[in-house]
Order: C-alpha cells, then structure tokens, then sequence
C-alpha cells in the first residue's frame, strides 16, 4: 500500500492525550529523508560557478578551497569538510548551478584508510 492509498485520518497520543489530525495529500508524497553522502559535493543554494580550484587527482586538506561560487552577489568559498582526493569535477567556470546539482565527487583521502 503507498502513502497516498493509507487513510489519511491518524491519531497521535501526547502526554496521554489523543489528538485527531488529518495529513495532507503532499505530506503523504513527500520524499524520503536521505542522508547526506560525504563523497559528493551537491550546491546548496543556485549560483554562478567562478573558479573550481581543485582538480580531478588532487588531494585536498580539511579546510582547504574547493570552488567558489557567487550567489546572491556574494562569493562563497566551499571548502573541503575532510581530507579527500578529487575524484571528478561537474561543473566550469561561468556556469549556472541550480540547488541540489551535483558539483564535484571526491575519494577519502590518503590518511582516511
């Protein structure tokens, strides 16, 4: 059965209280939560490329400057969260990124195994 064939009343008990609700049909379709994968780097918000500074094969330190990305007139400076190689890089300098693209995919780096 899926979400949008269940019925659609529920009751929730809180602090030994019933309460009736209703879900809406979009509360029934939404999709499902899925965690963030550490080896892709994906655009948190949509923006202009600038500069990609790592390259496919380098090996990046924690803190390090991945790419920068100019969104809203202000340059973001997306760094590395851990020490990592650059396994391949998706996007060019002077290219409109929407939220969610996927901009670089990365390997753990050397001091990670």
């Amino acid at each position: 059965m899926t979400p949008a064939q269940k019925t659609a009343r529920q009751t929730i008990r809180l602090n030994d209280t019933a309460y009736e609700t209703t879900l809406t049909k979009k509360y029934a379709q939404r999709r499902p939560y899925q965690p963030k994968d550490p080896s892709r780097l994906t655009a948190i918000i949509p923006g202009l490329i600038l500069e990609p500074i790592a390259q496919p094969g380098e090996q990046v330190r924690r803190g390090h400057d991945l790419l920068i990305l100019e969104a809203m007139k202000m340059q973001n400076h997306i760094t590395a969260h851990d020490d990592v190689t650059v396994k391949a890089v998706h996007v060019t300098p002077g290219e409109t990124v929407t939220k969610g693209q996927l901009l670089m995919e990365f390997e753990p780096g050397p001091d990670a195994l």
